[in-house]
């Protein structure tokens, strides 16, 4: 059974961003200078998951400021701006979800256009549209009630039909982990690793013996000596503790969280995030956004970072921000898992790279890291027509992949 997969995401005055269309691999890699907007891509898939799990008005009025800090403004006017995410959800059944949402007269913000689509390999097909509130089309009848300023596939997510487009949807995250949280005690909240690791004791409690293993390895690589993680419980809290071994010592010596580097600790949650899995061993997210994976830790390491990533992107979907060659020193990285971020005028534009660093890395003459190095990399400027051409039409009404 093929497992959910995110082909495409395509964005339209959402931030800085006025139109891209990505096609997604295992394991990519979004490069470009601090400021050029790489974050505001990772965002969006933030912004669909918690619209989901909470409500589009919580992500937008609580999580960022307010519409005027989602939608990008053009001329003297806001957006509307529009999300649509292409998908697989198994071998037998694939579709599409978007929406538009735009700033009302007074201020707010309402859903103008909303459309999921799923069809299977027999020739059945699951839609609804909305707008503005009204559900103007559907495939079942006795559809609930939605307001103009909430998401359907919540309510929607409760029908058979639809129920694995909002599974798939809600489990996306994008990790940026501050390493100070592991130097606080913690308490027993299970489930998935929270943005913030406060709950990073459970998840490396549960996860599976061989990742602990692979995580024990790799930092005693990265600190040069014989390390593991362990967790020492201190009444009902517990926190992290590192073990290391040093040579002519009879027994290894207990380091804190805040004995460690900060680029240990962030390998550390990276590591936790992209290994970790629920009861049934599944994957907890279907698509991983990290924000700088490798930042502050050192230049050598990258290498062996780079290798469990790979591994982990054959269970889980990682998109990568990165401004770091070290991480893309590798001619084993396919050109088209490298999308090129730039910013001109205050607009982000995102595509894969141009055709003549396609063809440098395709054929091996460099490595990714050193295109980056002589800052040879540049979005496609066929990609980035095409992307400005179709977010001028509908975006929703374009065929599925």
């Amino acid at each position: 059974m093929t497992s959910p997969f995110i082909h495409r995401i395509t964005l339209r005055n959402y931030k800085s961003i006025a139109a891209c269309r990505i096609d997604l691999p295992p394991l990519g890699f979004l490069v470009g200078s601090n400021g050029a907007g790489k974050s505001n891509f990772l965002d969006s898939i933030s912004f669909v998951a918690e619209s989901l799990l909470g409500s589009l008005g919580i992500a937008i009025e609580d999580d960022r400021e307010g519409i005027d800090s989602v939608i990008r403004r053009t001329g003297d006017h806001l957006g509307p701006m529009a999300i649509r995410i292409d998908f697989t959800l198994s071998e037998n059944s694939s579709g599409h979800f978007g929406f538009e949402v735009g700033k009302t007269h007074d201020g707010g913000f309402e859903v103008l256009h909303e459309q999921c689509k799923v069809f299977g390999n027999a020739g059945d097909e699951h839609f609804y549209c909305v707008r503005s509130g009204v559900v103007v089309q559907a495939t079942r009848p006795n559809f609930p009630v939605i307001l103009p300023d909430r998401l359907c596939l919540v309510a929607a997510g409760g029908f058979p039909e639809f129920r694995a487009v909002f599974d798939l949807l809600v489990r996306m995250a994008v990790y940026n982990p501050n390493p100070e949280t592991l130097n606080r005690a913690q308490q027993g909240i299970g489930g998935v690793l929270q943005r913030s690791a406060k709950n990073m004791v459970q998840t490396l409690k549960n996860l599976e013996p061989k990742f602990r293993k692979k995580i024990d390895e790799f930092l005693s690589r990265a600190l040069n000596t014989e390390t593991s993680v362990a967790i020492v419980k201190s009444g009902e809290l517990e926190t992290i503790s590192f073990l290391q071994a040093f040579t002519g010592q009879p027994s290894s010596t207990s380091f804190s969280p805040g004995s460690m580097s900060d680029g240990t600790l962030r390998a550390l949650c990276i590591l936790a995030v992209i290994f970790q899995t629920d009861h049934r061993n599944h994957p907890r997210h279907w698509l991983i956004g990290l924000e700088e994976p490798e930042s502050a830790l050192h230049p050598a390491m990258a290498s062996e970072l780079l290798a469990l990533l790979r591994q982990a992107s054959q269970f889980n979907q990682i998109l990568i921000t990165s401004h770091s060659p070290d991480l893309l020193d590798n001619e084993d990285i396919p050109p088209e898992s490298i999308f090129v971020v730039d910013n001109v005028d205050g607009v982000t534009r995102i595509a894969g790279i141009d055709p003549a660093s396609h063809k440098a890395v395709l054929e091996k003459q460099f490595t990714p890291g050193e295109l980056l190095r002589q800052n040879q990399l540049a979005p496609d400027p066929a990609q980035l027509r095409e992307a400005e051409s179709k977010c001028k039409l509908n975006m929703f009404d374009y065929p599925n992949l």
